[in-house]
């Protein structure tokens, strides 16, 4: 007699954390401060209410933290006003990796280049002032988060890792289907997990061009006070965050259950195939929504992966004689024993 195959309780548990999340994600609070309603209190001063319209529009303001990038930043020892008008000023610069704090801000509609000025400092005796959009190409905000950001952001590196994800993820793809290998969607292993992570992976990068298209103001908040708590961020935000610590735990449940299933060199093969895939979906799925085409992609690949995991690799029934996975009744490929 065969058996039906139980929900597996990693599944379950996995589950069960979705439903936290999501209950806990629609009772939390964003606890960010409402800047535009500060700016209605009347005991403020002028210069505090134009610190915090800076802030609101900036996203940073005096204190905030940077990390020069570039290999120098240039800055002016006198006030902006003197450079404007043509009397003599001193530079000096700062080197890559020194950190900074921003000291003062000012707007001058006399400048042609960039109107607003930042005066940033990197001790007590070099303090200087340079353009606003100089500060933003040479330095970037002194968080691992938002530096992570910066690098996945930069245009040169992500054509040159379009290039090469793309070119190595079909190797890979083509190499493990004329070798008749494991492979997510093709030719897998009778686990849901492999093809969760895959769509996962693809409908988090729709979610996070989703965000830099239609909330770019928001994802500029995120960059320069970036967190990892889901439950403290507006809600597509919350989304996003969730979803990434989503991919950390079905990645572990991808691993034990490919090691359970395959040999050691299976298993790595396989590992680097699934690893294929989800480098391919993240950066087709990243471009290709900022134009619109990746929410149609991301439907047809949904209704793609769950068709052929449950019409191809599901396993519905277990041998009632040695307990092995059927996806049919009838005569066990492993022990021989008939199951009606």
């Amino acid at each position: 007699m065969y058996k039906k195959i139980q929900i597996r309780p990693l599944l379950s548990l996995l589950m069960i954390c979705m439903v936290c999340v999501m209950t806990l994600l629609c009772t939390g609070c964003y606890n960010r401060t409402d800047r535009k309603r500060m700016l209605t209190d009347s005991t403020l001063t002028n210069i505090q209410r134009d610190s915090i319209t800076f802030i609101e529009k900036h996203h940073y303001g005096i204190n905030y933290n940077f990390i020069i990038k570039s290999d120098s930043l240039q800055l002016i020892k006198q006030e902006p006003e003197e450079y404007l008008g043509g009397l003599p000023t001193d530079t000096f610069s700062l080197y890559e990796n020194s950190p900074i704090v921003v000291a003062d801000f000012k707007t001058l509609p006399i400048d042609s280049i960039d109107s607003l000025w930042v005066k940033v400092a990197g001790d007590n005796f070099t303090i200087g002032w340079l353009h606003e959009s100089d500060l933003h190409k040479g330095a970037i905000p002194d968080d691992p988060i938002s530096q992570f950001i910066d690098l996945f952001s930069n245009t040169h590196l992500l054509v040159f890792m379009v290039i090469i994800v793309v070119i190595i993820s079909i190797y890979v793809i083509r190499h493990l289907m004329r070798n008749n290998a494991r492979l997510v969607h093709f030719n897998d292993i009778d686990s849901f997990y492999p093809t969760f992570l895959a769509l996962l992976v693809a409908l988090s990068a729709a979610v996070y061009a989703s965000i830099q298209k239609f909330y770019p103001d928001l994802w500029q908040e995120y960059y320069y006070h970036p967190t990892l708590n889901p439950f403290i961020c507006p809600m597509i935000l919350s989304i996003f965050l969730i979803m990434v610590w989503l991919l950390l735990v079905v990645a572990i449940a991808v691993i034990d259950d490919v090691r359970r299933q395959l040999t050691a060199g299976d298993a790595i093969l396989y590992v680097c195939g699934l690893m294929a895939m989800c480098a391919l979906n993240y950066i087709v799925f990243s471009v290709l929504t900022l134009y619109y085409v990746g929410y149609l992609l991301l439907a047809v690949y949904m209704v793609f992966a769950l068709w052929r995991y449950f019409t191809k690799f599901r396993s519905y029934y277990q041998c009632g004689h040695c307990g092995a996975n059927l996806r049919h009744k009838g005569v066990c490929p492993h022990c021989g024993s008939k199951n009606k």
